[in-house]
């Protein structure tokens, strides 16, 4: 795979009242991640090359991906490919980046979405529209210790071009 082919196509960047060693704690703790990442379970396994897997809450597969970059607690890069049938040969792998940096008494926390091949507005919604609800949770638990309650599903205009592309959605 080649990393370079990568681009950001969905980037976000927040400021949380934590340490970089807690933020990094929270992304890949699977106990942690139940509380912000929509009651899924995220597993990484702590070395390059291990499995980066998202669980949810039923236990079921529904992300997996690889491990590509592992310094904790300041980078964290990984495939994230959602199961849906056809979904990876059609669109290509995603790749999440974390990054992590002490920026005063807080952490500023980038978050990079990268695709292989240029994807429409369309596809990208869902991650546009999850990222921030994500990110804002966990920003919440790491700050006030409650998780941030936002009810929402994948956005239909998503959903209705996963569809014309022949990509069967859950």
């Amino acid at each position: 795979m080649n990393l370079d082919q990568f681009k950001p196509l969905t980037v976000y960047t927040i400021y949380i009242a934590s340490t970089p060693e807690k933020v990094w704690e929270a992304l890949t703790s699977a106990e942690f991640s139940k509380q912000y990442f929509f009651g899924n379970a995220v597993e990484v396994e702590p070395r390059l090359g291990g499995a980066f897997t998202v669980r949810t809450p039923d236990g079921a597969l529904h992300i997996s991906g690889e491990v590509l970059a592992y310094d904790p607690p300041r980078k964290l890069s990984v495939t994230f490919n959602v199961n849906w049938p056809k979904l990876i040969e059609k669109l290509g792998p995603t790749l999440v980046t974390y990054e992590i940096e002490q920026a005063g008494d807080a952490v500023r926390l980038t978050m990079s979405e990268g695709h292989d091949r240029p994807l429409g507005d369309d596809i990208l919604e869902g991650g546009r529209q999850g990222w921030p609800a994500i990110l804002s949770g966990l920003k919440s638990v790491l700050e006030t210790g409650k998780p941030l309650v936002v009810k929402m599903g994948p956005p239909q205009r998503m959903l209705d071009a996963l569809k014309a592309m022949g990509i069967k959605t859950p």
